[in-house]
């Protein structure tokens, strides 16, 4: 099973809208004689790819695999019913397929079949790989996770700062790191992951940042680059804008359209679309835009904001998980921004509650990691 989960792990950024899948079969003997790794290009699924390498010594083997297999048509046929062909004896499956379409009748069908059906193993393991997925197909909206790079004190900002800390934890080019070589190392992991990345105009003009995926691991698709821009402010000499490929990879949400603006965008290859408003804060409203970026098949969203985007977020209710880096650093005083400005919930009652909670290490950082809500019960 760990076998089958390092080869669902190479789909990273290459299988979605799709779930990374991976598959191993294994003989009486206890040998590999086929695996498989699901591409979104590739089309055909992980355990189809298995099967196919194994040939006849499929026969009787036991199939590992991360994710309950398919029992419907897509853009391939069932693969139940190519695992019951091939002969295959045995399945076990990490987890039930969180697609309503499929979740447990694909366990129904390969047992009707009379093939022995396990599920459970490194269950936990399996659900966290393919979280994204399991929010998009569930709910028609990608997985939301707000990110941010702060002091122990929660500020992301010195007074004066630009209020919008990159992803890379950055306090503005004039004030230094706050997080450490370690901690920015791994964003660009987060990135790698994400199909999509958010940031707020504040962030783009202040800091000019690239806000791309830095790993230079193959991905699918390139990193969508969105702003939101109430007013279309964007700058045409920004990075953003003068590395834009083709109307594909950076999207501005603006509420008030200005078509000249809008065509000089355009022509340099930043695509823009107009949304409403918020109810209450007179930007973007997010949760629109999330139902927006469902229909462009992104099926997980980075939020590397300033301290209005953050709580805009979380204020709209949109923040599905968070990844909190801090530095071992203590700003203090009111002029240093934190991490989450605007009106703030009122009541203790009506905070964002973070659960299942892991922290993680990077050189002198630490980062919590944790959810606000679960991306398998949306």
């Amino acid at each position: 099973m760990q076998q089958a989960l390092a080869l669902a792990r190479q789909g990273v950024a290459l299988a979605s809208p799709n779930p990374c899948v991976g598959a191993v079969v294994v003989n009486a003997e206890g040998a590999v004689v086929g695996s498989g790794s699901h591409r979104y290009e590739g089309v055909k699924h992980a355990e189809a790819l298995a099967i196919e390498q194994a040939g006849l010594r499929a026969r009787g083997a036991s199939l590992y695999i991360n994710l309950e297999p398919c029992c419907h048509v897509g853009r391939t046929g069932p693969c139940v019913e190519a695992i019951a062909q091939a002969g295959i004896s045995r399945v076990v499956a990490a987890m039930q397929d969180p697609n309503p379409e499929v979740s447990g009748k694909g366990f129904e069908r390969l047992r009707a079949a009379g093939i022995v059906v396990e599920v459970g193993l490194c269950e936990a393991e399996a659900r966290a790989l393919n979280e994204s997925f399991a929010k998009y197909v569930r709910s028609g909206t990608p997985l939301v996770t707000l990110k941010a790079g702060m002091t122990l004190d929660g500020k992301i900002a010195p007074p004066g700062g630009s209020g919008a800390v990159s992803a890379l934890g950055v306090a503005g080019a004039a004030s230094g790191w706050i997080t450490s070589e370690e901690a920015r190392a791994h964003v660009q992991q987060l990135r790698h992951a994400s199909d999509a990345i958010l940031s707020g105009i504040g962030t783009v003009v202040a800091d000019d940042p690239l806000l791309t995926d830095r790993t230079g691991l193959a991905r699918r698709r390139p990193l969508l680059r969105i702003v939101l821009d109430s007013r279309l402010r964007l700058p045409l000499e920004s990075r953003i804008v003068k590395t834009a490929r083709e109307g594909k990879d950076v999207l501005v949400f603006c509420s008030f359209l200005d078509e000249k603006r809008r065509e000089e965008l355009q022509a340099r290859n930043v695509r823009v679309e107009q949304t409403p408003l918020g109810i209450r804060d007179g930007r973007p409203d997010l949760r629109v835009i999330l139902k927006r970026l469902g229909e462009l098949e992104i099926s997980s969203l980075l939020v590397e904001g300033g301290s209005l985007v953050n709580w805009s977020a979380l204020e709209a209710g949109i923040v599905d998980k968070v990844f909190l880096y801090y530095a071992p650093k203590i700003l203090g005083g009111t002029g240093a921004l934190p991490f989450a400005t605007g009106s703030g919930f009122r009541r203790i009652s009506e905070a964002a509650t973070v659960k299942h909670i892991q922290v993680h290490r990077f050189g002198e950082d630490f980062a919590v990691e944790g959810y606000i809500k679960d991306p398998y019960r949306e």
